[in-house]
């Protein structure tokens, strides 16, 4: 954050009373009366605080500020629920962020930073929008609704959003805008088309493992099936989305299709959703999916490994993504159990008789 902190320097009252050893760097220390940032340190009970304070300053005070919460890893929403449960009820403003998240993006820490949790947390607080973008585009788009819906509009809501820790390339957005904006708001779009002939399957990808569902999609090609991979940017909201079009049908008389079900339709094939978190999260949807659906999630302990030895390990790579879609298949009829058997040689998959989550 240092280029950050030289721009918009971080609050002291007594402003800066000492010389940087980086004075006259762009990315110079600074500190000042007017500074826009609040370095609590590691004290996440007081950052929460002055991001209550600062959401509701709208209200108290008649200033609508728009603070910005920063934490490492899940000692947002894990280490201090009880405060983020308290902004909800206080109806706070303004985006939380969860910073090197996710259970296989932090590597090599262990235990106590792993997040695979989070998102499950953040189902709690009813008005906390929570989503887990793959790229900077999507990132900017749920930005610019959450500017629109609280400030513009004026919507008791703040949004819970993780940001992982890993570096790759960030594509343009997709053709066309207006529909991939509208999925990543709503929680789901089509991020990458199949091409070709063959048995089709549907891969969700969310976050950092986005990536891995698109290595998974070249993987499955070579055995003749055509993968679609899609960005699940919110659980949440698939799930909400479901069980208001579920209630709207038996109370209202009125009803409709959720839009998990909508984005689907014309999408053959069954689903393998992974994710870096909890397999709870995607399983959220699987009652309103009319097809077969597996789940590849983080349940278990973290560990100190490489991002790939994780991966393997909680069984979300592309290597798993790709078996497990193959069997999805076979179980259809429609990939061959000698296919089946080939794929899991080349794809040198290890047969663990105890899940990850009892390792």
């Amino acid at each position: 954050m240092e280029a950050l902190i030289a721009q918009v320097g971080i609050y002291s009252p007594q402003g800066q009373l000492y010389i940087p050893v980086d004075a006259g760097t762009l990315t110079a220390y600074k500190e000042s009366r007017e500074g826009q940032i609040l370095e609590e340190g590691i004290t996440e009970a007081g950052a929460m605080a002055d991001f209550i304070a600062a959401g509701t300053a709208y209200a108290h005070w008649g200033i609508p500020t728009i603070p910005f919460l920063i934490t490492y890893s899940m000692f947002g929403l894990q280490r201090i629920g009880d405060l983020v449960w308290a902004a909800a009820d206080q109806r706070t403003r303004g985006f939380f962020l969860g910073a090197t998240a996710g259970r296989t993006t932090l590597a090599g820490e262990g235990l106590q930073h792993q997040d695979g949790q989070s998102h499950v947390y953040a189902l709690a607080a009813p008005n906390l929008l929570a989503y887990d973008p793959a790229f900077a585009y999507e990132f900017a788009v749920i930005l610019e609704d959450g500017l629109r819906r609280m400030y513009g509009k004026g919507e008791d809501v703040f949004y819970y959003i993780t940001i992982e820790n890993e570096n790759y390339v960030h594509p343009p957005m997709p053709e066309p805008r207006e529909k991939v904006k509208e999925g990543i708001l709503k929680g789901l779009y089509l991020f990458r088309a199949g091409e070709g002939k063959g048995p089709k399957v549907q891969l969700f990808g969310t976050g950092p493992i986005l990536n891995e569902a698109l290595k998974a999609q070249e993987l499955l090609a070579q055995y003749g099936v055509v993968a679609e991979v899609w960005s699940a940017t919110s659980y949440k909201a698939l799930y909400y989305d479901a069980i208001e079009a579920e209630r709207e049908a038996r109370l209202l008389g009125k009803p409709r299709k959720p839009y998990v079900v909508e984005a689907l339709e014309g999408h053959e094939g069954p689903i393998v959703a992974a994710t870096d978190y909890l397999k709870a999260l995607p399983n959220l949807i699987r009652g309103y999916l009319d097809r077969p659906f597996a789940v590849l999630g983080t349940d278990g302990f973290g560990r100190s490994d490489t991002r790939e030895a994780l991966r393997d390990f909680f069984e979300v790579d592309a290597r798993h993504i790709a078996y497990t879609a193959l069997a999805l298949l076979h179980g259809e009829g429609k990939v061959t159990k000698r296919t089946l058997n080939q794929a899991r040689k080349d794809l040198g998959l290890k047969l663990e008789e105890v899940p990850p989550h009892r390792r």
